[in-house]
C-alpha cells in the first residue's frame, strides 16, 4: 500500500509514460530486471531521473525499523541493495525479498529488510562480522562475499545486488581486503601468461628445428667426402 504523500513516478518506455508507481514498486521491478538502472522516470513534478538515481537515494527513515541501533552507533556507509543469493551454511540469513539496507559499521555488515513468513511480511536484520569475510569482489553490479563457514563446511557465499557498478565498487572499498579471490585472474595477467607460453613454444620449436638441421648437414657432409 502506498503511504500518504509518498512520491510517485512514471516510467518512460518507448516514449510513453507508464504508471505511476511508488519507490518500492520501481525498485522491485529493477530487482526482477523488468527495468534497468538506465531507464528514465518522471516524478510528479515533471522532473526526470533514472532508476539508478532513485535507488541511490537514502531510503525513508521508517523503511527499516526493526531493532535500529542508537544514535551513537558509527555508520561508515549505507547502501540500498537486494539479496541476490546465499550459498552454503553458516550465518542464518533471512530470505530477504525486495530492497534491503546494507550498512557498513566498524566491525559488522548489517543487512536489514523484509521477507515473507507464512502469509505475512516480517522485518528483520542480520549482522555479518567483517572479520568473517574471507574473500570479497565485485562482479558487474554485484558484491560477492565468501564468509568463514561453520566448522567442517565450505565457505558460505553471499551476493548483494547494488544496482550500479559504481555503487558496488564503492561498497567493496569499505570492506576488508581479505585474501585474493580463488582462481581470480585479471585479463591482463592472463594475456601476459599466454604470450609467455607462446614465446616458450616458439623457442622450443626453433631449437628442435635447428638441431635437426645440424644433424642433416653433418650426414650430408659425410656422404660428399
Amino acid at each position: 500500500m502506498t503511504e500518504l504523500n509518498e512520491p510517485l513516478f512514471h516510467v518512460v518506455l518507448e516514449g510513453r509514460k507508464v504508471g505511476p508507481y511508488d519507490r518500492r514498486t520501481v525498485v522491485g521491478m529493477r530487482i526482477r530486471h523488468t527495468l534497468t538502472s538506465e531507464d528514465v522516470l518522471v516524478d510528479t513534478d515533471g522532473r526526470q531521473l533514472t532508476v539508478a538515481d532513485l535507488i541511490g537515494r537514502r531510503p525513508r527513515v521508517n523503511d527499516f525499523s526493526p531493532n535500529r541501533t542508537g544514535s551513537h552507533s558509527i555508520v561508515r556507509a549505507t547502501y540500498p541493495a537486494s539479496l541476490a543469493a546465499v550459498e552454503g551454511k553458516g550465518h542464518a540469513i533471512p530470505p530477504f525479498r525486495g530492497e534491503v539496507e546494507a550498512r557498513v559499521q566498524p566491525d559488522v555488515l548489517r543487512i536489514a529488510g523484509r521477507f515473507r513468513k507464512g502469509l505475512r511480511w516480517k522485518e528483520d536484520r542480520i549482522k555479518l562480522p567483517l572479520k568473517d569475510i574471507v574473500h570479497a569482489r565485485v562482479r558487474g553490479t554485484e558484491v560477492e562475499l565468501d564468509l568463514r563457514p561453520a566448522e567442517g563446511q565450505p565457505l558460505q557465499r553471499v551476493s548483494l545486488e547494488l544496482f550500479t557498478p559504481a555503487m558496488a565498487a564503492e561498497m567493496l572499498g569499505w570492506l576488508p581486503a581479505g585474501a585474493p579471490w580463488p582462481h581470480d585472474m585479471l585479463p591482463s595477467a592472463a594475456v601476459a601468461i599466454d604470450r609467455r607460453s607462446q614465446q616458450v613454444l616458439w623457442l622450443s620449436v626453433a631449437g628442435a628445428t635447428f638441431a635437426v638441421g645440424v644433424v642433416l648437414a653433418v650426414l650430408l657432409a659425410r656422404r660428399l667426402y
